[in-house]
C-alpha cells in the first residue's frame, strides 16, 4: 500500500513524526493508530492493523509519541497526558484532510490513550473506538518500570529501565500517570467500542478487558486474541487482530453517497500509489496494480492479468453451461491463459503487419475434468471454448471509441 510519511506539530512546541498508509483506491474514512508503551509505529501491531485498514479503503496514521521513534521531545517529561495530547494533535491533522469522523484504536497503553483522548478530541469527531490489550488502570504502568519512583517522587528526577530501554523519568510523568481515571473516562463515551484482548497475556490481564467493558456504554464488542502475547509479536495473531479491527470499523466509516456505481460496463479510478486503481462495476469493486519490479505497489493484478482472466473466466463458464445443457459428467475445467507480446517471432502463420505494430497473443491451455466424460464429448467440450464471449469480441473486429467527460 502507499505510505506517506508525514510530520504533525504539537501544542508543546515539538513535531512527531508518522507513517499514513493509503488505500490504493478510494478512501471511505481514516483512523489513527496508537502504539503500545515505549513501543513505535514500527512495531508489529502498528504496522499489521494500519495495513489491514488501508485494504478496507480506510487511510490509517501510525505515528510515535514524544520522545519515542523519531518524534522530538523528552518522554521522560511527557506522561500519559502528553501521549493524549499527541493523539488528539495527530486526530486533529487527519480531520482536516479527509473531513469526516477518525477511527481511534490503540494497543497497550495507547489503547488507554484513545480512550481518553476522545473525550478532549470531542465525540462528533470519532467515528469510532477500538484497543487490545489495554490497560482499565493507567496507573499500572508503573509496575512495569524498573526503577526507584519513590526516589523520583522525592527528588523529581531518576534514571529508570522500561522494556530493556534507560530513559529519565520525572515526577510530573509519575503523577500524570498516576491522576488519570480510566474506567470514570470510558463511562462517558458516546462512540462504538470494541476491546480486543488475549486470555493469556501476562502483562495486562484480561481482567482489565472486562473492567472496560463493563464500564463501557453500548455500542460495545469483545474479541479475544486465544494464544496472542500482550506485545503481538506472533504474525499470525497480529494479523487477526488487525482483520477483526478492520471488518468491524467498516461499519462505522460507510461509502459515501457520492461514488455511483455505474449501471454497466466498469468504471476505473486513479489511486495513491504510482500505478494502483480501483475497478467498480456495478456490484463489486477491487483494484489493479503493477507489480513492485514495475514500480508498483502489488496491491492487485495487472490490466493483463485482468484481460487473461477475461478470457479465462469466460472460456470456463462457457465450457460449463455447455456440458450442463448436454447434460454431461463434467467435473469441471482449468483453465490457463499467458500473453506473448512478441507471437510473430515463433509464428509461421503471421500475416504482414503495419510498421511498428506487434503481433500478440493470448495462449490458452485447457484441462477438461471428469472421469465418465468420452472422447467425443471432451472434443465437444474443448472445441466449445472458441465460443466464448469474450474470446469472440477479441478475435472479432473490435474497435474502442474515446470520449472527454469533462
Amino acid at each position: 500500500m502507499p505510505t506517506e510519511t508525514i510530520t504533525i506539530a504539537t501544542d508543546a512546541g515539538h513535531e512527531l513524526t508518522g507513517s499514513l498508509e493509503m488505500p490504493t483506491g478510494l478512501v471511505r474514512g481514516a483512523a489513527l493508530f496508537a502504539h503500545c508503551f515505549t513501543c513505535t509505529k514500527q512495531s508489529r501491531a502498528a504496522v499489521s492493523v494500519a495495513r489491514a485498514l488501508s485494504r478496507e479503503s480506510i487511510a490509517c496514521l501510525r505515528f510515535d509519541f514524544t520522545g519515542l521513534g523519531g518524534s522530538e521531545g523528552d518522554f521522560g517529561r511527557a506522561g500519559f497526558a502528553t501521549d493524549v495530547a499527541d493523539l488528539v494533535a495527530a486526530a486533529e491533522d487527519l480531520l482536516r484532510r479527509f473531513a469526516q469522523p477518525v477511527l481511534l484504536v490503540g494497543h497497550s497503553l495507547g489503547g488507554a490513550a484513545v480512550l481518553a483522548a476522545a473525550d478532549d478530541l470531542g465525540f462528533d469527531k470519532v467515528a469510532a473506538i477500538a484497543t487490545i490489550g489495554a490497560p482499565s488502570d493507567v496507573p499500572h504502568v508503573l509496575a512495569r518500570i524498573e526503577g526507584d519512583i519513590d526516589a523520583i517522587r522525592e527528588q523529581g528526577e531518576g534514571p529508570v529501565t522500561i522494556g530493556g530501554r534507560d530513559f529519565s523519568l520525572s515526577r510530573e510523568f509519575i503523577e500524570r500517570v498516576e491522576a488519570t481515571d480510566l474506567l470514570e473516562e470510558v463511562g462517558k463515551l458516546r462512540c462504538p467500542l470494541l476491546f480486543l484482548h488475549s486470555p493469556t497475556d501476562d502483562i495486562v490481564g484480561i481482567e482489565n478487558a472486562s473492567a472496560l467493558f463493563g464500564a463501557a456504554r453500548h455500542p460495545k464488542s469483545f474479541v479475544s486474541l486465544e494464544g496472542a502475547d500482550h506485545l503481538l509479536l506472533d504474525r499470525q495473531s497480529a494479523e487477526f487482530a488487525a482483520g477483526m479491527i478492520a471488518a468491524w470499523a467498516k461499519r462505522y466509516l460507510p461509502l459515501r453517497d457520492d461514488w455511483p456505481l455505474p449501471e454497466e460496463g466498469i468504471v476505473a479510478k486513479t489511486g495513491h500509489g504510482k500505478f494502483g486503481t480501483e475497478v467498480h462495476t456495478s456490484n463489486h469493486s477491487f483494484v489493479a496494480d503493477e507489480p513492485r519490479s514495475y514500480g508498483g505497489d502489488d496491491s492487485g493484478p495487472t490490466p493483463y492479468d485482468l484481460l487473461n482472466a477475461a478470457l479465462g473466466t469466460c472460456t470456463a463458464m462457457t465450457m460449463k453451461m455447455y456440458a450442463d445443457r448436454k447434460g454431461w459428467p463434467l467435473e469441471g475445467v482449468t483453465v490457463e491463459v499467458t500473453h506473448e507480446r512478441n507471437h510473430a517471432d515463433r509464428c509461421d502463420h503471421a500475416e504482414a503487419m503495419a510498421e511498428g505494430t506487434k503481433m500478440q497473443a493470448l495462449n490458452r491451455r485447457i484441462a477438461v475434468h471428469g472421469d465418465a466424460l468420452d472422447a467425443d464429448q471432451r472434443r465437444r467440450i474443448i472445441e466449445i471454448a472458441d465460443e466464448c464471449p469474450v474470446h469472440r469480441t477479441l478475435e472479432g473486429e473490435l474497435h474502442v471509441h474515446t470520449e472527454s467527460t469533462d
